[in-house]
């Protein structure tokens, strides 16, 4: 863990620096990304060519597994089965979350809207949501149910129609029972044992058995996220994620013990997630409290290695000069997570312009926001909290404007309109009004 004790400008600069160079520098070379990108470019440009053949050899090449395309697709009584012999403690857990995240993002629907004006003009918004969504869940050794739950439940309530879901297989080929479990219960339509770069282009230009979708979302590794970069040009993707991230922000009252697991537990993702504690110079002692708690916590960690790694390469600790250098560099920073342990949170929230999500309070770790709470765990990672939000419903759902013009009203604009799009140059957008209303112009705007 790196310390910056901020006295000076200077120093309030070079951290600053320190953010962007985190975030500019990404977790593999540019010779590794020129690499990554012309491979993902190659699998996409042969799955968009060759469709499900391309799939399977890739499948074959990459996962281990050889499956026919008529193998891809989960078998609805494979799906079901798997739901009924979950666990029923696992099960409880699962839909109490489901109904948890169900709830919360029920709040984000808009309605549609229309006013008739005095004229009988008729202005509105037709709010409607898409028809496919495509969701890809990690596979392979680790299994994430939160990811699907996270993913499909926000499209589900927006009332797309089909949600195709993708993950890769295991070494047997199959995807775990849990989250064929899981994505039965959240609503998904269908469910494909494809995974890595060529699932994202089949969903994004279809193939003789797998759909095409109109938006993929959900995480994956660098060549996951890449292909989904390539393809956004005819496919809606979700916000591009990098490494976790958390930022602690604790004054002295703060318990050391709840403030060291929040870092400890986003450094345990990957050895490129980022855990920083930012504090103020007269509440610093925290810092060496936390500190000594990090060296004895850790010992007992499963994941000690990719926990000491991730620390070493991007933990640190803050010294801000007041509480207002504090928000200063909470809105630079922009955290994915941001964890407020002081005696008053909500003072400090309320100034809070810039975070994927904000956990409030002793009581309320970053893992109660990753599983349970609702709220989404989808979000805005390397700054982009600056002008990006968590997955919400809107994210599955579009508007349409639309006009139906009084005869009264055009009339009575039409000199306007006409002006216009003369100033603009586009005389025959001034044409469209002058043979409906009669109106003809002597001059034009150069």
């Amino acid at each position: 863990m790196r310390t910056f004790e901020i006295l000076n400008d200077s120093h309030l600069y070079q951290l600053k620096q320190w953010i962007n160079s985190r975030y500019s520098s990404e977790d593999v070379s540019q010779d590794n990304k020129d690499s990554v990108i012309k491979t993902v470019q190659w699998i996409v440009n042969t799955v968009k060519k060759n469709g499900d053949s391309a799939i399977a050899e890739f499948t074959s090449r990459f996962d281990g597994v050889s499956l026919t395309p008529e193998e891809f697709e989960i078998p609805k009584q494979e799906i079901i089965k798997s739901f009924n012999a979950l666990d029923p403690k696992i099960l409880k857990i699962i839909e109490t979350s489901a109904q948890n995240i169900r709830y919360f993002h029920s709040k984000y629907l808009r309605n549609s809207w229309e006013e008739t004006l005095e004229d009988g003009t008729i202005i509105g918004q037709k709010i409607t949501p898409i028809e496919k969504a495509g969701v890809y869940v990690p596979g392979g050794k680790a299994f994430y149910p939160s990811s699907v739950l996270m993913n499909v439940i926000p499209a589900q309530v927006a009332g797309v129609k089909e949600i195709i879901m993708v993950s890769p297989p295991s070494y047997n080929g199959t995807i775990h029972p849990v989250v064929l479990a899981t994505a039965h219960l959240a609503g998904v339509t269908r469910i494909f044992r494809i995974g890595g770069a060529q699932s994202i282009a089949g969903l994004a230009y279809g193939t003789e058995h797998i759909p095409a979708v109109d938006k993929i979302t959900g995480p994956g590794n660098i060549y996951v996220a890449m292909a989904k970069a390539l393809v956004r040009e005819i496919v809606d993707i979700d916000c591009e994620a990098g490494p976790s991230e958390v930022l602690v922000i604790a004054d002295k009252n703060a318990n050391p013990d709840f403030v060291t697991s929040e870092l400890l537990a986003q450094a345990e993702h990957d050895e490129n997630a980022c855990s920083v504690l930012l504090t103020t110079q007269s509440d610093k002692d925290i810092i060496f409290e936390v500190d000594k708690k990090l060296h004895q916590f850790l010992e007992n960690l499963k994941r000690k290695d990719i926990i000491e790694k991730s620390l070493n390469n991007y933990g640190a600790y803050i010294i801000a000069r007041d509480w207002d250098e504090v928000i200063e560099i909470t809105n630079y920073f922009a955290p994915e997570h941001l964890n407020i342990q002081t005696e008053f949170p909500r003072k400090i929230e309320d100034k809070i312009k810039n975070a994927g999500a904000i956990m409030l309070g002793s009581m309320t770790p970053v893992a109660v926001g990753d599983y349970i709470a609702g709220p989404n765990h989808i979000l805005p990672t390397g700054r982009r909290a600056r002008f990006s939000s968590p997955l919400t419903v809107e994210d599955f759902r579009k508007v349409s404007n639309y006009i139906f013009y009084s005869q009264s009203r055009l009339l009575s604009q039409a000199n306007d309109i006409i002006s216009f799009a003369e100033i603009e140059g586009l005389t025959a957008h001034a044409f469209s009004v002058e043979i409906r209303t009669g109106n003809r112009r002597d001059t034009r705007y150069e």
